[in-house]
């Protein structure tokens, strides 16, 4: 697929909004806005959906380093990307919060396979079993984002595209 420049720009510009995003709500427990946008970008702006993951997955790698968390990163904004398109004809605020909230919940099994791989089946099921506090809060603050903030940028997103 031949990217346009317009789309290369965006696809930046949606990857470092992630990162300050997160970076900004980072001290609020609980609280993340990469699902939330994850998700819409995957509805509104799906051509440009992966490069702006993979600039965050970047930027991330640069902010942080790289250890065993970044191969997670690696795969799970894109798992989520792909349930989004998955379900792209779904417009209902509660739905997406719905599928927010157990994305965040099931976080930290999801990565589980990277501490599978390192640390074994005991290694990773006690990340996981020890995590599941972190989860929950991940869980409830997904559901509650999305369902506040879906209907408006889902709008704003969806007026910018006309």
């Amino acid at each position: 697929m031949k990217l346009q420049t317009r789309q290369i720009v965006l696809a930046g510009l949606m990857g470092a909004l992630l990162m300050v995003l997160k970076e900004a709500l980072a001290p609020v427990p609980g609280v993340e806005p990469v699902s939330l946008l994850v998700i819409l970008y995957a509805l509104c702006l799906p051509a440009a959906a992966p490069w702006a993951i993979a600039v965050f997955v970047v930027l991330e790698f640069i902010l942080y380093g790289f250890g065993l968390w970044s191969w997670m990163y690696l795969y799970i904004w894109f798992i989520l990307y792909g349930i989004a398109r998955l379900l792209h004809r779904m417009d209902s605020a509660l739905g997406w919060a719905l599928v927010s909230g157990a994305y965040g919940l099931a976080f930290g099994a999801l990565c589980t396979p990277v501490y599978f791989i390192t640390q074994g089946p005991g290694g990773a099921l006690a990340w996981w079993i020890a995590g599941i506090p972190t989860d929950i809060g991940h869980c409830l603050g997904n559901f509650f984002t999305m369902l506040l903030l879906y209907r408006p940028l889902r709008r704003i997103l969806t007026l910018r595209q006309k």
